[in-house]
């Protein structure tokens, strides 16, 4: 069944009816959005998806509230938004039209929900709510401050605002999918790469990506740093221990920090190399021969002070 309409409720509007938008009008474009609380529009019917309103869920109706007795919940207990019952029925198909390949939908339907859906499933049922002085600045408030004021006396604005705030929420979704696909491109790069490093300290990528995820799904503990290409000239990374802190496997050579250019070709030994961050997390060279040395100094000098 293609609809005609997609039905939310009129009035002012909250995160998960605009994200729900989000991936309802990208699935049919052609269908009306109608944003109403009359009993003709709020019924379900063969022509018409509903929304956040209605006072029922059920899927196989087209109809997908949740402010009712026994609405749905998760498995784990955890209530679901109009967002989450919508991504729930209709993710894994916004993601094949956004062109995420077959083998990456489900786990980006999972990491998504995860992320993204779930956090506004839970503020907007009041389960959990955004604290301190970052509060106003979680998606579900920011959307939020996108409605009209509340002495606008315009009867439009609040349709208008919905539609200005969609276009708004449509880049958070869209940017949200998109990272989560590129994380699964690089791991598949990365893996490549570490087989064919094989005993190896430095991964070499042909291009500046996220690692460390597949460096740790792949168990490569022996790596300690990267390299890759960047614009005109190469990178020297290190490896983070976890998400979460900046302590990392190896530091690159203590005598390298803050120093660039002519200073640190002095320093270095090395021909090229061109710059190293005072944290001694990441450096640059000019040519991949004088990254790859420099990365070889980096592995010899954390072997001497792990035999220390």
């Amino acid at each position: 069944m293609i609809p005609d309409f997609l039905v939310t409720h009129s009035g002012g509007f909250h995160a998960d009816e605009l994200l729900s938008s989000v991936v309802l009008t990208r699935l049919f474009p052609q269908a009306r959005i109608v944003r109403s609380r009359a009993p003709e529009w709020i019924t379900p019917g063969a022509d018409r998806i509903i929304y956040d309103v209605g006072g029922a869920y059920d899927a196989a109706a087209q109809i997908f509230d949740h402010h009712q007795r026994g609405a749905p919940l998760r498995d784990d207990g955890q209530p679901y938004s109009s967002f989450g019952l919508v991504w729930r029925r209709f993710g894994r198909d916004y993601l094949a039209a956004s062109g995420v390949p077959k083998a990456h939908v489900e786990a980006v339907h999972a990491s998504f929900d995860a992320g993204f859906v779930l956090p506004i499933d839970l503020v907007d049922n009041g389960a959990a709510s955004p604290s301190g002085p970052l509060a106003s600045l979680s998606l579900s408030g920011l959307l939020e401050t996108l409605k009209p004021d509340f002495d606008n006396a315009d009867p439009d604005a609040d349709d208008r605002a919905f539609h200005s705030a969609l276009a708004i929420a449509r880049s958070f979704v869209e940017a949200g999918i998109g990272r989560r696909a590129a994380k699964l491109r690089a791991e598949t790069i990365v893996q490549q790469a570490i087989v064919a490093t094989g005993p190896g300290r430095v991964l070499e990528l042909p291009m500046g990506m996220p690692f460390r995820p597949a460096i740790e799904k792949a168990g490569a503990d022996h790596l300690l740093f990267v390299v890759h290409p960047r614009d005109k000239d190469w990178c020297l990374t290190t490896i983070r221990r976890s998400d979460e802190g900046f302590e990392v496997r190896a530091d690159l050579p203590a005598a390298w920090a803050g120093l660039s250019n002519s200073e640190l070709e002095a320093a270095s030994g090395v021909v090229g190399a061109s710059f190293c961050h005072n944290g001694r997390f990441v450096a640059a060279a000019r040519t991949r021969e004088a990254v790859l040395a420099m990365a070889e100094l980096a592995v010899s000098e954390a072997a001497s002070q792990a035999a220390e």
